[in-house]
């Protein structure tokens, strides 16, 4: 007969966002359970996976005469979590103003929620011997190291940091990171390090060369990865290696961050810039941020990597001045010279006022990529917008190919001849005729990558590659990397040289080794220029710097080639600062005059802010939900009102997004510990305010503290 539960756990679950349900529920056990310890346990009519957490005000015993449900199973064959992740997901989730147990069960994999104990206990039986760790004996192979890039190894090896290593294009960080990652490895053997990309297409690249240097001396369970491309199996065996210390390296997107590894001693985050390291679903965490945190937290050293770093780690990595004697709390470290690279392409602006009305691709931007595919070499062409037009519309009723459901346009994608709305996926065949009036004569508005493809397909139908076969044009866009694997062939074949001319989106902007790529343009970059939202500009920047920098990458090729890297910029704007600072390759000034600005404004990072966002069946819903809410609190006197500003509700630029109306309204302060004690005291309110009879309409409400997008 078992013994009888007496003992009370407090387990982290992931309830409903704004339930009203507790961060912590109680259960009975027969046994009491070290905190971080994975278990079952009864929620409502099912078992679901939760996580034991330290309660430390709470009894230890279950008091007599109390009835509690009790755990329905123990995973024993996994460690508990450590105090480090823990203190991470409680951290995460009082910052980003989420419920706890949400952001625990996010962080595991998802197949562990499904898993009951004995399952798991056969499953890690089975892969006993895979995840066994084997160690080699091989040397690491090293490349010799640049001035600049052993400078920035030592400095990171004798200094606590975090450290911001700014460093152009093809100069070399990843060997930095490879070197960093190899001491911290050899001087502990318990020590694990965390590499972050802020792509998944970026980590198969990565993997490969990650595993080719330290496979020999590690072993080949050393290095795993960690994205939502993976399978469920493939992501609980990455976990599960990480977290009994067998793999040494993870390598991830911004998921990854939360990976739960025991011998942290190093974080990678390489192209910190990069939007994509903020969620923008559930808990609306900043990956870079967090790895900020928990570097500082759980004793591991953080080097922040970029050509074009976010303006908040530029300024967080000022030197210290006179003015300012104590600088920025990051370690700026410079490396401005390209490895192995030829010199940064040559910024080539042409004023598209001068052009035809409705060119394309300007008479000098042709010649140019005609000629590099006579020499052999490689052009790139970026649209930052996917489709072959973004509306089509009616000649004579002046209908638009409007979403039903969505307050934007349907994209007209001519290869299945369909429209497909970009926001909530609705598609349809496009019609014969126009809807409304029945007129034959619709015509397609605006360019995507499709357009482009078929464009300079037609125009260099004669040009001639060096073997005498004709131009070969190939497209890279979210359309056409859906298939698994399709990226990493599309890749391939652009890296044998099997494609003269690659039109893509930013995707291909990032990251990629182009060794033959020899000229990028830019066709339409104006559209960010003039955007309401201030952080366009900054964005901009540093994708085009970034495009930039796939050309060139290979000196002796450009050598041989007799040739120089170029960089084309179709503008309406030639002389406008973005550009101005491009065509220098002068990120400094760029950042300094952005700076400028912000501070005269009051922008972050010299302010601090946070959205609230509402989504209801109609905009009066959203936005009177805001407006109570905001009187509520005022009503209240909640703390930190005196120094936070709460602007006015206002719709989202996209408005109505699958049939649901989008309002939100911007929170900003001078200080984060007032913006932030503000918010766990509104909290409640905005929940109370949800239950009002009033505001019955709305679906839902999120906190997006620290937004990219406004």
């Amino acid at each position: 007969m078992s013994a009888p539960a007496s003992f009370l756990v407090h387990v982290a679950l992931h309830t409903p966002a704004h339930s009203g349900v507790g961060d912590l529920l109680s259960y009975a056990c027969d046994r009491p359970l070290p905190a971080g310890t994975l278990v079952r346990v009864p929620l409502g009519r099912r078992d679901v996976l939760g996580v034991v957490w330290d309660a430390e005000d709470a009894p230890g015993e279950l008091p007599e005469g109390a009835t509690l449900r009790a755990i329905a199973g123990v995973l024993d064959g996994v460690a508990p979590l450590d105090r480090s992740w823990r203190r991470l997901v409680a951290f995460a989730a009082r910052y980003y103003q989420r419920a706890l147990g949400e952001v625990a069960l996010a962080a595991l994999p998802p197949q562990l929620r499904d898993l009951q104990p004995e399952q798991l206990a056969r499953r890690l039986r089975r892969p006993a011997k895979a995840l066994a760790a084997e160690g080699g004996t091989d040397a690491i192979k090293n490349i010799a190291l640049s001035a600049e890039q052993e400078s920035a190894r030592a400095r990171i090896a004798s200094e606590p940091g975090p450290f911001l290593l700014f460093g152009s294009t093809g100069s070399g960080k990843t060997e930095v990171y490879l070197r960093c990652v190899q001491e911290a490895l050899e001087a502990d053997p318990a020590a694990q390090a965390l590499v972050m990309v802020p792509e998944i297409n970026l980590t198969p690249q990565l993997e490969e060369r990650f595993t080719a240097r330290f496979a020999p001396r590690f072993g080949s369970q050393a290095v795993v990865s960690l994205h939502s491309g993976m399978t469920p199996p493939q992501r609980l065996k990455s976990w599960l290696a990480a977290h009994s210390g067998v793999a040494r390296i993870v390598l991830g997107t911004r998921m990854a961050v939360f990976a739960s590894l025991p011998g942290l001693q190093l974080i990678v985050v390489d192209e910190e810039h990069d939007p994509s390291y903020k969620q923008q679903e559930g808990a609306r965490y900043s990956a870079r941020d967090l790895a900020v945190w928990r570097g500082r937290e759980q004793g591991a050293k953080v080097l922040l990597g970029s050509a074009t770093p976010s303006l908040e780690s530029w300024h967080a990595s000022r030197p210290p001045t006179p003015e300012d004697p104590e600088g920025g709390r990051y370690l700026r470290l410079h490396m401005p010279s390209r490895i192995g690279a030829g010199a940064l392409a040559r910024v080539r602006r042409v004023d598209m006022n001068q052009q035809p009305r409705r060119t394309v691709f300007s008479a000098p931007l042709l010649q140019a990529i005609t000629e590099r595919v006579a020499r052999g070499e490689q052009s790139m062409v970026l649209l930052n917008r996917r489709g072959y037009a973004p509306v089509l519309h009616c000649t004579d009723c002046g209908w638009k190919s409007d979403c039903p459901h969505c307050s934007a346009h349907q994209v007209f994608h001519k290869t299945d001849r369909t429209l497909r709305c970009h926001h909530c996926g609705y598609t349809v065949r496009v019609p014969l005729h126009c809807p409304a009036c029945g007129s034959p004569d619709i015509h397609s508005m605006g360019r995507g990558t499709e357009q482009l493809e078929e464009q300079l397909a037609a125009l260099l139908r004669n040009v001639q590659r060096p073997d005498g076969n004709p131009a070969r044009i190939a497209r890279i866009d979210a359309d056409t990397t859906k298939a698994k694997g399709a990226l990493e062939a599309q890749l391939a074949q652009v890296h044998s040289g099997e494609v003269d001319v690659l039109v893509g989106t930013q995707m291909i902007a990032k990251g990629h080794d182009f060794r033959r790529i020899t000229l990028v343009a830019a066709v339409q970059p104006d559209g960010a220029l003039f955007s309401s939202d201030f952080r366009a500009p900054e964005r901009l920047f540093a994708l085009l710097m970034q495009a930039a920098g796939r050309a060139g990458r290979d000196a002796a090729y450009v050598a041989a080639q007799g040739t120089q890297s170029e960089m084309w910029v179709q503008t309406y704007h030639p002389q406008h600062a973005v550009y101005e600072a491009l065509r220098k390759h002068d990120y400094e000034a760029f950042a300094a005059q952005q700076l400028r600005e912000r501070a005269e404004a009051a922008m972050p990072p010299f302010a601090y802010q946070a959205l609230v966002r509402a989504d209801a069946r109609t905009q009066e819903v959203a936005q009177g939900f805001l407006s109570a809410a905001t009187a509520a609190a005022h009503a209240a006197g909640l703390p930190g009102l005196d120094v936070v500003t709460l602007f006015p509700p206002v719709p989202l630029t996209v408005q109505r997004v699958a049939n649901m109306e989008r309002a939100q309204m911007l929170m900003e302060s001078p200080s984060r510990a007032a913006l932030q004690r503000f918010l766990a005291a509104w909290q409640p309110v905005l929940q109370a305010t949800r239950a009002q009879p009033a505001h019955k309409g709305l679906v839902r409400w999120l906190v997006d503290v620290d937004p990219l997008t406004i």
